[in-house]
């Protein structure tokens, strides 16, 4: 299994993230980042999420990915699209509720020669650990089912010591 990465693109009014291999937690700071310039872009109405080479995401990853789904709806963006080939990860994601958030889509929106992959950031432990903790509060939120799957989880985040 190839270790996670991200690759970002900015086409038109259009940001397209593709995550490739197994997306897990040491990339929640550089996609809370890549958040936070898409959001701050103006310019930017649509998000594409391109999940067709992704091995395994976590539920860290899910709960920003999330986060993406409610930040665009309070922006008053397009409603985000989620691009999954892998049969397994769909199921994930429609297990979750994903589908209420998102455009479930089975082919890529772009070519991978558009994209450029955005530089891993580093975190603090007590940043990652924030991280963590917001993705798998954003799960909860989704519906009751995560409320279900994720409340010992947060639990047990909010009473470790940082």
């Amino acid at each position: 299994m190839q270790t996670g990465k991200l690759l970002a693109a900015k086409s038109q009014h259009t940001y397209v993230l593709k995550l490739v291999g197994d997306v897990r937690l040491t990339l929640c700071c550089t996609l809370d980042g890549l958040f936070e310039q898409i959001f701050g872009d103006r310019e930017i109405h649509s998000i594409v999420v391109d999940l067709t080479l992704a091995d395994n995401v976590d539920s860290t990853t899910l709960g920003l990915l999330a986060k993406i789904a409610i930040k665009a709806k309070s922006e008053g963006l397009m409603q985000p699209s989620i691009i999954s080939s892998n049969p397994d990860i769909t199921y994930l994601l429609n297990s979750m509720g994903f589908a209420q958030y998102f455009l479930m889509m089975e082919h890529p929106a772009t070519r991978i020669e558009e994209l450029r992959e955005v530089p891993q950031l580093a975190g603090s432990e007590a940043r990652i650990h924030q991280q963590v903790l917001e993705a798998h509060r954003t799960l909860m939120s989704m519906n009751e089912q995560n409320k279900e799957i994720f409340q010992s989880v947060v639990h047990a985040l909010e009473n470790c010591p940082q």
